[in-house]
């Protein structure tokens, strides 16, 4: 292979193919998959309605540029514009995560004429040199700075340290209203209420990163509806066309009037927009929300049950529906190991020392039970 895969540390797992909660690897051992891809599979692996959607696609048209407009592509704009939070119907389709947010940073700097953007510490918004540059963590800048300069960082959750930060020169404020990458949290449905207050008195555009939060997660379609606040961008990717590379940005009329000359080869691409409107349909259509609040708020009670006995030993567990965060006493990394080799369970790290969890929204409560006893069993619990 040589140095073809060298951006990656890879697995010592081959996987093969993957069906519902479940992949399976090249010996035929199966794997209960609670880390989804950092979120990309939120129908499950497969999903037959989205896999019919892509064959049929395919055997029609499988790309062309998007100045020529298509069936799948307009299908998809109306469907987005929908389920969007309020007016947020203008959609612009990219290729990933960092993509959409690139975009709405620029469609900010555009429309309000301003350079300061506001970004939070512990925030994760991509690696290409935009969102790189609103991305807390130095050891994903350092080796690429000089980075784009005007980005001011404050303390996620502080809501008077974000009103005393925003002002007549900001752009935007970019944040996510459940960190991923930074440990799991939540953000308090009262600072959400201030970002989009004080945003709205200086004239800044409020971008909310929902690429991991987003599309029913937390239990509802999208995080910043917990505390309902409608922001003027919300970015979307990873599960959004079940893990075939798709992002979205969605902006509000001001926002879309004056967004600049921003374009991409691949926007929107027939195919992948064909995965990404029946992946939508899936969501709506099972009500995935509704299990991501149900079986996500049964699993987290479990493992706080656990944690309380002293079965599962942890310090505390967070988060939000089927995004979760156990803060545990050893290396985060060790454990996943043991997760996967001893008891065929795949999740994620965020940090040192939580464990993450992200599983496909289709989940039921035998599968939490699962993960539950293989925590408490790793984690050496009573």
């Amino acid at each position: 292979m040589g140095n073809a895969g060298f951006v990656f540390s890879e697995k010592p797992i081959r996987i093969e193919r993957g069906e519902g909660p479940y992949l399976y690897d090249d010996s035929g051992n199966e794997f209960l998959d609670f880390g989804a891809s950092y979120a990309c599979t939120p129908t499950g692996h497969c999903h037959p309605q989205v896999v019919d959607a892509v064959v049929e696609q395919a055997r029609k048209l499988l790309y062309v540029q998007g100045s020529y407009p298509v069936d799948a592509r307009d299908a998809l704009y109306d469907r987005l514009a929908a389920i969007a939070p309020g007016d947020l119907e203008n959609v612009w389709l990219c290729n990933s995560g960092t993509e959409a947010n690139e975009a709405a940073l620029k469609f900010a700097r555009a429309a309000t004429g301003d350079a300061k953007i506001v970004a939070t510490r512990r925030g994760f918004h991509g690696r290409t040199m935009g969102a790189l540059a609103t991305t807390w963590k130095g050891k994903y800048k350092a080796p690429y700075e000089p980075l784009i300069d005007g980005v001011e960082f404050v303390d996620y959750g502080d809501a008077d340290q974000l009103v005393d930060a925003v002002d007549a020169d900001t752009a935007a404020v970019i944040l996510e209203p459940v960190q991923g990458e930074g440990g799991v949290h939540p953000a308090p449905a009262e600072y959400l209420q201030a970002v989009r207050d004080v945003t709205e008195d200086e004239g800044a555009a409020m971008i909310v990163d929902e690429i991991q939060s987003g599309l029913g997660r937390t239990g509802s379609l999208w995080a910043c509806e917990h505390a309902g606040v409608e922001p003027d961008a919300l970015t979307a990717a990873k599960g959004i066309a079940s893990g075939l590379p798709m992002g979205a940005t969605l902006v509000a009329d001001w926002l879309a009037e004056e967004h600049g000359d921003h374009g991409s080869t691949f926007s929107g691409g027939p195919t992948v927009s064909a995965a990404a409107e029946a992946t939508l349909d899936v969501i709506v259509e099972e009500d995935l929300p509704g299990n991501a609040a149900d079986v996500g708020g049964y699993l987290r009670d479990e493992i706080e049950a656990g944690i309380e006995s002293g079965e599962i030993d942890a310090r505390g567990v967070r988060g939000q529906g089927m995004i979760l965060g156990i803060e545990v006493k050893r290396g985060a990394n060790r454990l996943l190991k043991e997760l996967a080799l001893n008891h065929g369970i795949l999740a994620l790290p965020a940090g040192r020392t939580v464990l993450r969890l992200l599983p496909p929204l289709t989940i039921d409560e035998s599968h939490a039970d699962e993960v539950v006893a293989a925590i408490a069993d790793v984690t050496g619990g009573n």
